[in-house]
């Protein structure tokens, strides 16, 4: 067989691009001494392998980008993409390239981490380990497990496959290797020799791999030297899931070539088995350019033209250094990548030169890839020479070759095989290949198609020689040839392949064109093979187009053609067990096809759909399908995982005719109210529920630890082409917020508000909607501003004793001001996100007043009277600490540098407390020791307390050793007896202990604590001992008596310390329980959390005798109550009676005995009774603050606040209360500073329960609080701090932040909230002041907020929040409007999204006593806060419509599109001209953000759509319009809009006699639509709300196309001519009459002619009656009644 030529593509001429880049740079060629090397490579390498594109579009794309480059001269490396530059190396030392000589080549790595194994070969069954000297590696492939290695001793080369062998191989022959087996080849890996080459005298310079046309792999050795390629072909077979390779003896050839290289010519990108499909280019001793496929030479390729062109000119210009006679030739072959190859002339010179790959003309390309993937290999061979053959080049071999040409050359080559099938004797000479075109040309057909179809332009469909191959036909002179049925059965393969290209081709709506051009081919193979049911399967189709095949039938083929609209049909109506198999092409059931993939994924939704059965990877209807993870429980379920598992996203949905993808619409609709949680993001998307597309998406990204998405990514996941479509809507939250951000937030009669106070930024879009319009914020950040002076008011005329009364204000004012950062700090919690490039920042501690009635006179402190350093000192601490608190999670990215660039060069208490607010948000893990020496060697107490109590914070529950060592240097206790005595101070000892305490150290360093609660004789020793009974008990925390090490004497040692029955003397100690109870006591109920050990709290007794009252000190009896309730936990109710049940009964008789009037008991005894009452109670408040913190408890709320009153009350009477419970006097025998405390202690308990809540009534009790103690001047620094703090906790985190109730919270909570409230700001006598801060160990930030998915602005939601059963409930159901704070996790069950105008969405939970997630964690269900939901259409926002009262779309939609008007265009038009109106477009933005509705809203309201004459469509198109957005469902749209056209086009066809479509292709489309109802009716499909398109409408639109099809009596006269003959209409209106008849056929599934002449040869002998109906019925059971009516008066 001859072979073409052809012309190579010239890309220019090859420069490496990194030369130009290094250019570019300013670095010239002379400077640069270094030589250099470039390498050019496949896209697909560099492609990463995990994020899988997806579609075919997008991953040829992406490749086809160019070829990528490595340039290396010296140290750099440039890696470029076509002419741009990708990346820059640059390494400390010269780019060495690897010597094969110098290191061993055979060695493997499982793993780049993985140690250098030896490389074992297997001979007669033993390992042995592969030598260098015996065998060198010459090439690996990287696709398949082969190498390729030279013997130079006995001159051979061999192939190796690598194996995982038997793990128990010979020991025996292991250890003659004197190695260890198990050390070397854990994987147990070896090489087995498949083939061997002698004779060659050098190992081959070159080897590469290519396929055979069979897709089998050819490994390629070229020798330069001896100028061959020798390839051999490798078999695979499969066996157990495992690939084996084999060589056979005669699967090697050799080709002569001085270079050769491996290219993607042929079928690119294509893969069968293993291997992309790849071709060989030999250049040939002779200087020939030849193209291979295997052994088979398919052309030659010469340089371009203009080469020889330019090197003429060249020639003529320098005429002495080169004759005209010089032509030039291809001396060599560099850097192959794909079907692009650098070709090496004579003159030196290298040019860039392109293989042209595939067809420009997408059918060609898909032609050719149908008939390699269908046809035999042989086959194929013969076919691809024929293609690649002259006459076929002269079109497809030039780049500027038209689509239409190329087309034609394909049509010819077949063409050309039907005449070779018919005279193979004839010689086959001077083919015009242009007579026929130029006949149909002229043709009458082709003016009135082109008159018609004015959309395409001129239509290039072909004749394909008809002329020849008729006559051809017709003159068989009966001698054939051999090779005569060869070509025949190659022909039928030939129809078969096309034949399952046209059926999937028929399910793109964009490929119209192509069918009816391939619809011609097909006829004229079909009608060359006798085929007559093909014939008239294509006539039907396209009746006009294929015109000249209207003959009558002379043959009767048995063979029905497969047709995939009937079995999609069969498919809907009888289930997928009751279809026809033999209805789908053989291509559509092969696995791996991809030109039919559309076909064959459309099948598989269907089967699966009418109940097909998944068998591995494979459907039961016999079609193979991919299903995506996830679970499912529905087959509608099933489907949508089957659609994204096949990678059909919304655009190819979009792309299917209407009738074909409602049932893939309504499945998806089905799926889209409640669909399973753990699906992938692609499946959200497909059900346009792209909220649960975002948060997948987010925990995705979360998971790989890249950045979060934004809803960019969802849009272009769905469907590409929207993209620019999508609006952008701005929320009237925005201006809410912008507006508020404006507005001064300050005391009225403020003098500056520039100034900065800590608390500028909580004001945000979330806090805005989380409060409203309220001032709430304003006045919480009124409350704790104290970088301000504060007013003073005196009077009008003062005098010089006004002066003292100004300082004496002050310093009760100052008292306040100092206590506001505690409150501060919980207030701004994690609010702010700081650049790590910007200095810290640290509001002012203002603690002057300024006169309103002086015009704003500031007035200081005056240092003479009082000591303000001293009382500056821990204020600015705490100022620092609450800065250094507004910082957020930094997801780990805090750095060292940052915290070393804000430390001053002189310690200061600001840099203190920054370094405590570090520690507590857990960030100064990233300071070394050397940093923490350097802080520690300054010897300034704050910084070394804020250091310590930040590091335990830091390092908690770590145990870490290095920093326990450090630490207990400053503990003297556990000093040995010749170690130097240290002078630590008291205080930081005290910190040493909660730092350990916190770092969990080993319990046997208990004894430590506990000898430290005896109370040494230092100063501050209470807060000493309560410092280490801290430690003792988060040591032990909640252990109980499990805890390591803890014995009965050392409980008995404990229960001495808070006071047992001996007590004066214990080793000759004396203990001072006033020093002791407290610490003991918290240690207990530490150790004892949640245990419900009785025993132990029985021992912590209330005292129950009037000895035991005057005993125990009345604060020792609150810490008791407060210790026997924390180890009793799940016996704390929130009710009266419990609290009443906490007090003793002598205690509680002798209280109500006061407020009697037989009064007998003396004021010794009563103010014992009254003491011991206030402390029981106010501990009893505290305990239900701790065990119903951040729960916002009604009833805990109720209560507390009760109490509080009724402390108020008793202080100064405010409000009226009752009830036996609250006695009243207690003023009379209780000193008001214990009444305050008590009080105070109550609304701390109340703030924690509510904490985060910003609840009004608590806020309300403590701004009167705040004011009260202002007035009276009475307060100290402790009550002030208290209510500081309730009010922070109130508003905790900017009300995102709660308490958590898990046992490390709870002992947080409590070392903060221990009752001894301080004196002054400087007071560490009792309990330390830094210890205060420590709440932030125990917040959770269990805040949640919903964002809108299509705007990307926070929203309101109503949620559904079920919680577990507890001991105190049963699982119970509550709503909440978004934003607002979770349960916690340990009861958390579910998070429903409910609600009328938002998709509903359920988050189930498995409840487990854990924290809160935090930010950044993996496993978090929420982004950061954050769930995504999805509006529905025809529903504003809560925020644009609170009460609901704009959603009432119908009444909207009326009104705008004047639906009860006849005339809908003159409502519309009055609509749109009136000044005040509304459009449709602006409506339908109003409540739906889908673009495509939007886009043909603005065309609705486009001038010309008013000037159409045609009023019912226009009302129609805004019927749909209503309909799609009050349903939600925009898709249908197109569904409508086509159904409708569908019909008006053929009632206008018959109508006005014009032919408007050439094509019956839209009835079967519409069919199936039709066939969807029915499928509902009978409830084959299941549906909860009925189908998604109105049945009526469909109904009404069959009514019309049976009326007009029964209407025409032509028709039926045409019908019958077609019955007895199988003849198509011919003569006046030919068209028209073809057209009609395709109709009626498609649309009552009447079969072909020849079919029922079948059916009536065997009806006819079984007559027996004057009707034939029931035995036509039973032959043709799909065929309407009334054309068997018809058939049976034909016979009659």
């Amino acid at each position: 067989m001859s072979i073409g030529v052809r012309r190579l593509t010239l890309l220019g001429e090859f420069k490496p691009f990194g030369l130009i880049a290094e250019a570019l740079d300013g670095k010239s060629t002379e400077t640069v001494t270094e030589n250099y090397e470039y390498f050019l490579f496949d896209p697909e390498i560099a492609r990463d392998r995990d994020a899988e594109d997806n579609c075919n579009e997008v991953a040829s794309a992406l490749n086809n980008r160019g070829d990528h480059e490595l340039f290396v001269r010296g140290n750099r490396i440039i890696w470029s993409i076509g002419a741009r530059v990708f990346k820059r190396f640059t390494l400390q030392s010269s780019i060495v390239k690897g010597d094969g000589s110098l290191v061993s080549s055979h060695l493997i790595l499982m793993d780049p981490l993985d140690e250098q194994q030896p490389t074992f070969i297997e001979e007669r069954g033993k390992l042995n380990i592969m030598k260098e000297y015996d065998e060198k590696t010459i090439w690996t492939s990287d696709q398949v497990p082969l190498m390729a290695s030279y013997n130079k001793g006995k001159m051979q080369h061999s192939l190796w496959v690598a194996e995982i062998i038997n793990s128990n191989f010979d020991e025996a022959a292991s250890g003659l290797l004197n190695v260890d087996p198990m050390g070397l080849l854990p994987k147990h890996l070896s090489f087995r020799r498949i083939w061997q080459g002698k004779g060659a005298q050098t190992a081959a310079c070159k080897v590469f791999m290519a396929t055979d046309d069979d897709a089998a792999p050819v490994v390629c050795f070229f020798h330069q030297e001896q100028r061959k390629l020798l390839s051999v072909s490798l078999q695979t077979v499969e066996i157990n899931n495992e690939i084996v390779f084999d060589v056979k003896p005669d699967m090697s050839w050799i080709i002569a070539a001085v270079a050769a290289s491996p290219v993607m010519v042929t079928r690119p990108r294509v893969k069968v088995g293993l291997l992309p499909y790849s071709d060989i280019m030999v250049l040939t001793p002779e200087n020939a350019l030849l193209l291979y496929s295997g052994k088979q030479c398919l052309c030659r390729y010469v340089l371009p033209s203009c080469l020889n062109k330019d090197k003429i000119l060249h020639d003529l210009e320098r005429p002495e250094t080169s004759s005209l006679s010089n032509a030039l030739k291809i001396t060599g072959l560099a850097d192959a990548v794909e079907g692009r190859v650098n070709v090496i002339v004579n003159n030196k010179q290298m040019f860039r030169c392109a293989l042209r790959q595939s067809p420009s003309s997408s059918l060609a390309n898909d032609c050719i890839t149908a008939l390699a993937e269908g046809l035999d290999s042989s086959f194929y061979r013969h076919f691809l020479g024929l293609i690649w053959k002259d006459d076929y080049s002269t079109d497809l071999s030039e780049a500027e070759s038209s689509v239409d040409s190329e087309w034609d050359s394909f049509c010819r080559v077949i063409m050309k095989m039907c005449r070779k099938s018919n005279i193979i004797s004839q010689k086959h000479s001077g083919l015009v290949p242009h007579c026929a075109w130029n006949f149909l040309l002229s043709s009458q057909f082709h003016n009135n198609f082109c008159k018609v179809n004015s959309l395409f332009g001129k239509s290039s469909a072909v004749p394909l020689d008809q002329v020849e191959s008729r006559s051809s036909t017709l003159s068989i002179d009966g001698t054939k040839s051999s090779e005569e049925p060869i070509y025949t059965e190659l022909l039928i393969e030939f129809l078969e392949s096309l034949h399952a290209l046209y059926e999937s081709l028929k399910l793109d709506n964009l490929r119209k064109r192509d069918l009816e051009h391939l619809a011609i081919l097909l006829c004229n193979i079909a009608n060359f093979l006798g085929e007559d049911n093909y014939l008239d399967h294509y006539i039907r189709d396209f009746p006009l187009s294929c015109k000249t095949f209207l003959k009558s039938g002379t043959t009767i083929s048995p063979k029905i053609p497969p047709s995939l609209f009937r079995w999609l049909e069969n498919c809907l109506q009888h289930g997928c067990s009751y279809a026809n198999i033999s209805d789908l092409p053989s291509l559509v059931r092969k696995d791996g096809c991809r030109v039919v993939s559309l076909a064959r994924k459309l099948v598989c939704f269907y089967s699966i759909l009418s109940g097909a059965n998944l068998l591995g990877k494979k459907l039961s209807s016999g079609v193979y399908c991919n299903i995506s993870t996830g679970s499912y429980s529905s087959k509608e379920e099933l489907t949508v995982l089957a659609m994204v598992g096949e990678r059909f996203g919304l655009q190819q949905l979009d792309s299917l005719p209407s009738g074909v993808s409602l049932p893939l619409r309504h499945a998806l609709d089905k799926c889209r109210d409640s669909s399973p949680n753990d699906w992938p993001a692609a499946a959200y998307v497909l059900l346009g529920r792209q909220d649960l597309a975002m948060s997948t998406l987010a925990r995705e990204y979360k998971y790989k630890e890249i950045e979060t998405p934004t809803n960019v990514n969802v849009i272009s996941m769905s469907t590409p082409y929207m993209l620019n479509l999508h609006p952008v809507t701005i929320s009237s939250t925005i201006s809410d917020t912008i507006g508020l951000e404006g507005t001064k937030l300050e005391d009225t009669d403020s003098v500056d508000g520039s100034m900065l106070d800590g608390m500028e930024h909580i004001f945000n879009s979330s806090t805005q909607l989380r409060y409203g319009r309220d001032l709430r914020l304003n006045e919480v950040r009124r409350l704790l501003c104290s970088s301000r002076p504060v007013a003073i008011q005196t009077p009008v005329n003062h005098s010089a004793s006004d002066q003292d009364l100004q300082q004496t204000q002050l310093w009760h004012l100052a008292q306040r001001t100092t206590s506001l950062p505690l409150g501060r700090g919980a207030f701004t919690l994690a609010t702010i996100h700081t650049l790590l490039t910007e200095a810290f920042s640290v509001p002012k501690l203002v603690l002057a007043g300024r006169l309103p009635a002086q015009q704003n006179a500031t007035v200081n402190l005056d240092p003479n009277i009082r000591n303000i350093q001293e009382l500056r000192s821990w204020p600015e601490f705490h100022n620092a600490v609450a800065a250094g608190l507004r910082l957020a999670p930094f997801q780990g990215k805090m750095s060292r540098t940052w915290i070393i660039y804000n430390k001053p060069e002189e310690p200061n208490s600001v840099h203190a407390g920054l370094l405590l607010a570090l520690g507590l948000h857990g960030f100064l893990r990233v300071l070394s020791i050397t940093d923490i020496y350097q802080y520690i060697s300054q010897e300034h107490e704050s910084t070394s307390v804020g250091l310590m109590l930040g590091l335990a914070s830091s390092y908690r529950g770590t145990m870490q050793p290095a920093m326990s060592k450090m630490f207990y240097v400053h503990i003297p206790v556990r000093h040995p007896s010749s170690y130097p005595e240290l002078e630590v101070p008291t205080l930081l000892q005290c910190y040493k202990f909660a730092y350990l305490g916190c770092m969990l150290a080993p319990a046997k360093f208990g004894i430590s604590f506990l000898h430290n609660l005896g109370g040494d004789n230092v100063l501050e020793r209470e807060g000493h001992a309560v410092s280490a009974g801290f430690a003792l008990g988060l040591v032990a925390l909640g252990r109980g008596e499990d805890a390591i090490g803890f014995k009965d004497s050392f409980m008995n040692r404990l229960f001495l310390y808070i006071g047992g029955k001996v007590h004066n003397m214990m080793d000759g100690t004396t203990i001072n329980i006033d020093v002791t109870a407290p610490g003991a006591t918290i240690a207990l109920a530490l150790m004892f959390l949640k245990t419900e050990a009785e025993a132990v709290a029985s021992r912590l007794s209330i005292p129950n005798t009037r000895f035991d009252l005057q005993y125990v000190r009345p604060d020792f009896i609150m810490l008791r109550v407060i210790a026997r309730n924390l180890i009793m936990w799940s016996s704390v109710h929130p009710s009266k009676d419990w609290v009443w049940s906490q007090i003793p009964e002598i205690v509680r008789c002798g209280v109500e005995g006061l407020g009697g009037d037989d009064n007998n008991i003396d004021d010794m005894d009563a103010e014992a009774f009254m003491q011991a009452y206030v402390n029981i109670v106010a501990g009893a408040c505290l305990s239900l603050g701790l065990v119903f913190a951040g729960t916002r408890n009604g009833n805990a709320q109720e209560l507390l606040y009760e109490f509080a009153m009724y402390f108020l009350n008793e202080i100064k009477p405010v409000s009226p209360t009752s009830g036996k419970f609250f006695p009243k006097g207690l003023s009379r025998y209780i000193d008001r500073g214990t009444l305050e405390t008590c009080l105070h202690l109550t609304v701390l308990s109340l703030s924690v329960v509510m904490a985060g809540s910003g609840h009004l009534q608590t806020f309300r009790l403590l701004r009167f609080l705040r004011s009260r103690n202002c007035a009276d001047g009475q307060s100290s620094y402790g009550i002030q701090m208290a209510v500081s703090l309730a009010t922070g906790f109130l508003f905790l985190g900017g009300g995102m932040r709660t308490f958590s109730t898990n046992s490390s919270s709870i002992a947080a909570l409590l070392i903060t909230l221990y009752p001894r409230l301080p004196m002054g700001p400087n007071d560490n006598r009792c309990h330390l002041q830094a210890f205060r801060h420590l709440y932030v160990l125990a917040t959770e930030a269990r805040w949640i907020q919903t964002v809108d998915v299509d705007t990307g602005l926070p929203v309101y939601a109503p949620i559904e929040v079920t919680v577990r059963e507890t001991e105190h409930y049963a699982e119970s159901s509550f709503c909440e409007v978004t934003p607002c704070l979770m349960p916690e996790r340990a009861i958390l069950k579910t998070i429903r999204v409910c609600g009328p105008r938002y998709w509903p969405q359920e988050i189930d939970f498995t409840p487990e006593d854990k924290p809160w997630w935090n930010f950044g964690d993996k496993n978090n269900p929420f982004n950061s806060g954050i769930l995504f939901i999805k509006r529905k259409v025809g529903a504003c926002s809560y925020v644009d419509d609170p009460i609901g009262c704009q959603s009432l779309l119908s009444r909207a939609m009326h009104k705008v599109f004047g639906l009860t008007s006849l005339k809908a265009s003159d409502t519309i038009t009055d609509v749109h001209s009136g000044s005040g109106s509304i459009t449709v477009d602006q409506l339908v933005g109003t409540f739906s953000s889908d673009p495509s509705l939007i886009a043909f809203a603005q065309f609705c309201c486009d001038p010309a759509w008013y000037n159409r004459s045609d009023v019912d469509f226009k009302e129609f198109c805004l019927q749909v319009l209503f309909e799609c957005v009050s349903k939600d469902r925009p898709a249908l749209l197109q569904v409508y809009l086509s159904s409708y056209t569908t019909v008006e086009s053929m009632v206008n066809q018959i109508t006005t006699g014009a032919v408007v479509s050439g094509d019956s292709l839209s009835i079967s489309g519409f069919k199936l639509a039709l066939t969807y109802i029915e499928a509902l009716m009978t409830e084959k499909l299941s549906t909860s709300k009925g189908g998604i398109v109105q049945s009526t409408f469909v109904g009404s639109l069959r009514k019309q196309v049976e009326e007009l099809l029964n209407s025409s009596q032509e028709l039926k006269d045409d019908f019958h001519i077609y019955l007895k003959l199988g003849k198509w209409p011919d003569g006046e209106s030919q068209d028209r009459r073809s057209i009609l008849l395709s109709w009626f056929l498609q649309w009552y599934n009447v079969p072909a002619s020849s079919v029922i002449r079948t059916v009536i040869d065997r009806v006819k002998p079984k007559r027996m009656s004057s009707s034939s109906i029931p035995l036509l019925r039973l032959f043709l059971p799909r065929t309407h009644i009334n054309v068997i009516s018809e058939i049976d008066r034909c016979l009659t």
